[in-house]
């Protein structure tokens, strides 16, 4: 048996959409010949946990946790950004994200990297490690990963889930910033031996890229996991339910479909009774305060973050799934993990994603509808017309796509392994 040794900070107990990649490495890897060592951060470093995480990581996995060193544990631990029931205070993150993209590169987790380095370093000495991988975001894993997998000599495999944070999702605060950034970006491209993107859309952009082209650059989506058996709601029937799963931080279109919700409700307020939003996953303060100013307390629900079990029977109960993501060029290259999980329950997804984009085409694929983000307009008259059919011919089938089978995270597991195989036998360089 081989074995991977994976630098990442997200990883159980700690929750959101980036754990699940790096967690089913690990659930997965080792049916293909790979063991897996992680080393990641603190149990209480990241302001959203899901403790059943914890039962889903294989009894065989080496964990190696290196607590505390990035801008935000520090943060956690004074008090600043923690929240209650999934939210967070806007402010306390304004200020971190300002102030790291100014002193800290790539990343507020920079400080962190250096940190697990170190046991990175160590556990490379104690022996029997094949290949390193780094997964991203932050960034900054990939400088720590990088630097003490060339020191021993063994393949590094940069793991992109999300495009370079600093070049893509945030304008740097000054074109030596901007710079700075896009170098360190194109290091890491060169010097890897493998690189994965979770986005054929971020894949063919890197791949364009001909003067810091990787050795070896491949598609590796993020996938899903199968969904559990629904369970049966009681009184589900007479309600019309739309779910919204993830962070909702930086989404702008959350705001479009309270203001699309409250719509409907006054061109029909005897829908009222019948409709029920919930947006599950942790959030900005500021968006309760927006619903209940707009008067719709009782329609629209906010239970924060939900263990992730529980998150997925949700998704099954709704008759509308709604995705999004946040807007502005960068985020182009960004396929949300949840898609995959929303298009296996077979339930209906509305998309609120630009022309063109990736995940807007999975979801028009499995027959799913795409409005343009921000249009209040059409997602009122979307949700009205769908609350109606609903009325007269109750709650539509499921419609699972047969070709989603192909982004099971057991089957892009055994790619990866092939892939690793390559590297350590010499077929990947």
């Amino acid at each position: 048996m081989r074995r991977l040794l994976v630098l990442a900070y997200f990883y159980p107990p700690l929750a959101g959409g980036g754990v699940h990649r790096v967690l089913s490495f690990t659930r997965h890897l080792p049916a293909h010949g790979w063991a897996c060592t992680v080393v990641c951060a603190g149990p209480h470093d990241y302001w959203v946990r899901d403790e059943s995480l914890l039962g889903q990581v294989p009894e065989g996995t080496e964990v190696i946790r290196v607590t505390g060193g990035s801008a935000l544990a520090s943060l956690l631990r004074l008090g600043r950004v923690a929240g209650v029931g999934g939210r967070r205070s806007t402010a306390g993150f304004s200020v971190l994200r300002t102030l790291s993209d100014l002193v800290l590169l790539p990343d507020s987790y920079v400080g962190w990297s250096r940190r697990a380095a170190h046991a990175l370093s160590e556990r490379l000495a104690a022996g029997g490690v094949d290949a390193v991988l780094g997964s991203s975001p932050p960034d900054s894993v990939h400088l720590a990963a990088g630097r003490v997998a060339r020191s021993y000599g063994v393949p590094w495999v940069a793991d992109f889930r999300d495009p370079w944070i600093g070049s893509h999702f945030r304008r740097p605060p000054t074109p030596w910033h901007a710079a700075r950034q896009r170098a360190l970006e194109s290091g890491v491209l060169a010097g890897a031996d493998l690189v994965l993107a979770a986005s054929r859309t971020h894949h063919d952009e890197l791949a364009a890229r001909v003067t810091d082209r990787p050795r070896r650059l491949r598609f590796l989506p993020n996938g899903f996991e199968p969904a559990p058996a629904p369970v049966a709601t009681a009184g589900a029937l007479d309600v019309f339910r739309v779910v919204f799963t993830g962070t909702l931080s930086l989404m702008e279109d959350a705001g479009t479909l309270l203001e699309a919700v409250h719509d409907v409700l006054v061109a029909e307020p005897a829908l009222r009774d019948r409709l029920r939003v919930t947006l599950a996953g942790p959030h900005d303060d500021a968006w309760p305060q927006r619903a209940s100013a707009l008067g719709l307390d009782g329609v629209v629900e906010w239970p924060g973050p939900l263990a992730h079990a529980a998150t997925r029977q949700l998704q099954a109960s709704a008759d509308v799934l709604l995705l999004w993501k946040p807007r502005g060029e960068g985020y182009r290259t960004m396929v949300p993990g949840k898609t995959y999980e929303y298009l296996d329950t077979g339930r209906p997804v509305v998309a609120l994603l630009r022309e063109g984009d990736e995940a807007a085409d999975l979801v028009r694929r499995a027959g799913g509808t795409r409005l343009a983000p921000g249009d209040r307009a059409a997602l009122a008259d979307e949700l009205r017309t769908r609350l109606h059919r609903h009325a007269a011919e109750g709650r539509a089938p499921d419609a699972r796509p047969a070709w989603l089978d192909e982004r099971r995270r057991d089957v892009l597991a055994g790619t990866l392994a092939r892939e690793l195989d390559a590297l350590v036998t010499g077929g990947g360089k």
